[in-house]
């Protein structure tokens, strides 16, 4: 009987809140509630930051420093096409079209080139990772920051570095780099073509042979020079050759090409060791660019699909223009500019005419003026960048970069006046 009755007051109590529920006061009292809790369960705490709530703003600006330079909108245009896999057939087509193309900026016929994922710095990190193994010995020639950056991914890696070091602009005799080879043996030694951070175009001629005689694999930096000085992988007998996208190549930054000749090719797969980088291992990326004579290319990593069509348009406008016209233009500016520095009163940092870089010329920074208070202004008052030095250039030049798409008088002429205004408002010491 007693638990007939706690049943039948539990259903009573039950009715009474099922009714309670039913009123109009309580049905909404209840929604609120209930919001209130789905509002206290969620995970998200921090607000939607405010600046991307708002669109995206981009300044135009005249790059006339050491790059990346301008882009031509024909450029800029493909980078804009449809997204497809980086793994479609016409994707492999794009592909092979950029191998073609590097093939010709580079003068080689080596079938082992690619373009990286990456900036030159990846290529530059690949050419170091493949063809050199923990402890052996690799020679780097620095005059700048780029030896700088080689000798140590190569001490990183666990290689035996040795240097031979100039001051910036400084650069190296055939004898000088023969005596190193044959002092410390190395499996690889290291030069950069163009030498950014000085403005130093170096001599290449007779290096190759002489690192064959010394059974030495030769790796040459053209980031800064490709397109605007002459450089012939195969006939200069370089092993290893790479460069980025951004400066006279003019595309965007992100892609770098490379490659690499039999030579370097027969070091880099008969090693002991795996690359110490996966990202970089050619074993892959030879696959993945349709290098190593399969018909199936693996997934490896996710190309910059977006990037491989600005690139493969950029090397396109290259073909078409042809590397003479582009070396021919990059000179004549150069030497156009060269003059208006001269006749504002300005030094030029590299005194041999012969030895300058044509894409990117250094100055010597005006006696008594701050550099950084110049380019600020500049900035400021022009949109114009040109930058200080890097490395180990740091105060001590002033670098203009005029390359590809902004490799015209106009452009030096912009750049003049700029410099001219800057050299008139900016404060001068008395010292």
């Amino acid at each position: 009987m007693m638990q007939r009755a706690l049943f039948s007051r539990s259903v009573l109590l039950a009715q009474q809140a099922a009714a309670a529920l039913d009123s109009p006061l309580v049905g909404k009292s209840a929604s609120v509630m209930q919001r209130m809790d789905h509002r206290s369960m969620s995970s998200v705490t921090i607000p939607p930051p405010a600046c991307m709530l708002r669109p995206l703003e981009v300044p135009m600006r005249y790059l006339f420093g050491p790059g990346p330079s301008n882009v031509p909108p024909r450029v800029l245009a493909s980078g804009s096409r449809p997204i497809i896999g980086h793994l479609h057939p016409e994707m492999y087509e794009i592909m092979n079209d950029i191998k073609k193309g590097i093939q010709y900026a580079f003068q080689t016929e080596n079938n082992m080139t690619i373009a990286m994922s990456g900036s030159g710095h990846a290529a530059m990190e690949c050419a170091v990772f493949n063809v050199v193994e923990p402890g052996e010995s690799v020679l780097v020639a620095v005059n700048g920051i780029w030896g700088e950056r080689v000798a140590e991914i190569a001490e990183r890696m666990g290689a035996n570095v040795h240097t031979i070091v100039k001051a910036p602009g400084g650069y190296y005799t055939k004898e000088e780099i023969e005596q190193a080879i044959e002092k410390h043996k190395p499996v690889l030694f290291f030069l950069t073509h163009g030498e950014s951070s000085a403005g130093l175009c170096h001599p290449v001629d007779g290096i190759g042979d002489i690192c064959r005689k010394n059974n030495c694999l030769f790796l040459v930096d053209t980031v800064a020079s490709l397109g605007a000085a002459p450089i012939f992988m195969d006939k200069q007998k370089i092993d290893i050759l790479y460069t980025g996208s951004q400066k006279a190549l003019n595309a965007p930054p992100g892609t770098a090409p490379i490659s690499f000749n039999d030579r370097a090719c027969y070091k880099m797969f008969n090693r002991k060791t795996k690359p110490i980088s996966y990202l970089f291992d050619m074993t892959h990326l030879s696959n993945y660019w349709g290098c190593d004579g399969n018909t199936v290319r693996a997934y490896h990593h996710t190309g910059p699909v977006s990037g491989f069509f600005a690139l493969r348009e950029s090397l396109a406008i290259l073909a078409e223009k042809g590397l003479e016209e582009s070396w021919r233009k990059h000179k004549e500016v150069a030497a156009y500019l060269y003059k208006g520095l001269e006749d504002l009163g300005l030094k030029l940092f590299i005194p041999d005419r012969d030895l300058r870089l044509p894409s990117v010329t250094t100055i010597a920074i005006p006696e008594g003026y701050d550099w950084r208070e110049m380019l600020g202004y500049i900035m400021k008052h022009h949109q114009m960048e040109m930058t200080g030095g890097l490395g180990p250039s740091i105060g001590m030049v002033m670098r203009i970069g005029l390359m590809g798409y902004n490799c015209e008088k106009t452009n030096a002429d912009k750049a003049l006046h700029a410099l001219a205004d800057a050299l008139k408002n900016c404060k001068k010491s008395k010292a």
